[in-house]
């Protein structure tokens, strides 16, 4: 006679690679979530910067602002789907803010002009071409269908 438990635990064995694919899945999404909180360190960094090198030029400042209310509504969302998912491992949300910074001024530092390099970052800022529903469409349409359910 046979335990009743062994068919049981071959049923969780079965199920234990499918949980761990799952969870890959999650963390590699929750990941590109961090992407979100990139694009904001990017617009934050560099409309900052080039506010402070062209004189104070206030345009920086309101394009920021304006990129800010538009994408509020996406950063919830990529935060709501991160904490659906389990959440974020510590430190990921800074490590995603510096390296979208870094990779931003990098390139600003290896422009030959610099103004003519803030004026072209402005004018993708407030054209919205720096937004997320633009930028990391289909990352964004992955967390609207998590959300979504």
């Amino acid at each position: 006679m046979r335990p009743l438990f062994f068919p049981a635990l071959f049923c969780l064995a079965a199920l234990i690679p499918a949980v761990r694919a799952q969870e890959n899945a999650d963390a590699a999404l929750v990941g590109e979530l961090m992407a979100f909180q990139g694009s904001k360190a990017i617009v934050s960094a560099m409309t900052t910067h080039c506010y402070e090198t062209t004189g104070l030029n206030s345009a920086y400042k309101t394009a920021n602002d304006n990129w800010y209310l538009r994408n509020i509504g996406f950063l919830d969302l990529a935060d709501r789907v991160i904490n659906k998912l389990g959440g974020a491992s510590p430190g990921q949300i800074e490590a995603a803010e510096t390296y979208g910074g870094t990779q931003i001024m990098s390139a600003f530092n290896q422009a030959e002009d610099k103004d003519a390099f803030c004026r072209s970052f402005l004018e993708r800022v407030d054209s919205g071409a720096l937004d997320i529903d633009k930028q990391l469409s289909g990352i964004l349409k992955r967390a609207q269908d998590i959300a979504a359910q």
